[in-house]
């Protein structure tokens, strides 16, 4: 079998950072992937479930309630190594397109100390699994060392 295209990005050399990961054509439609690495690959640890979890409900919640974005929005989630998350917009995008949007993303993780969005019983799967304090704390951490100095190493891939 072929290696998938993400497979083939050297992970030893992979900043955190805001990348495209790829970009598919659906009919004449352009869907663009994003890779927005939290944590460096395998040079320090990955993400507990259970703050992923937490970012993943206010990612998703925040993503879908954008008053720009929330039509092109097509997913939001974690990647199974547990270093970033994907984010999917339908539309043609570059790295820089949505750095305005991934701040205000961060910013409102970062500062949100409510309820978590849909983490009950009757609304999850796995409601318990959440952990607030960590994900505000990895918010902050990536929007002050990456979101807020940004570098052409953290947005293309080398």
């Amino acid at each position: 079998m072929e290696k998938i295209a993400s497979f083939t990005v050297d992970h030893l050399k992979l900043l955190p950072g805001v990348y495209v990961s790829r970009k598919d054509h659906i009919g004449a439609e352009v869907v663009t992937t994003f890779d927005i690495r939290m944590t460096r690959p395998n040079f320090e640890p990955v993400m507990n479930t259970a703050e992923v979890h937490t970012i993943e409900h206010l990612g998703a919640t925040f993503l879908r309630n954008h008053k720009e974005y929330k039509d092109k929005i097509v997913y939001f989630g974690p990647m199974g190594c547990r270093t970033g998350f994907y984010l999917i917009l339908a539309g043609d995008y570059k790295s820089e397109d949505i750095i305005s949007l991934l701040k205000e993303l961060f910013v409102f993780m970062r500062d949100y100390r409510d309820e978590v969005p849909g983490a009950r019983a009757k609304d999850c799967g796995n409601y318990l699994d959440m952990n607030l304090p960590m994900a505000n704390y990895l918010a902050d951490r990536f929007y002050e060392e990456v979101l807020r100095h940004l570098t052409k190493e953290r947005l293309n891939y080398q």
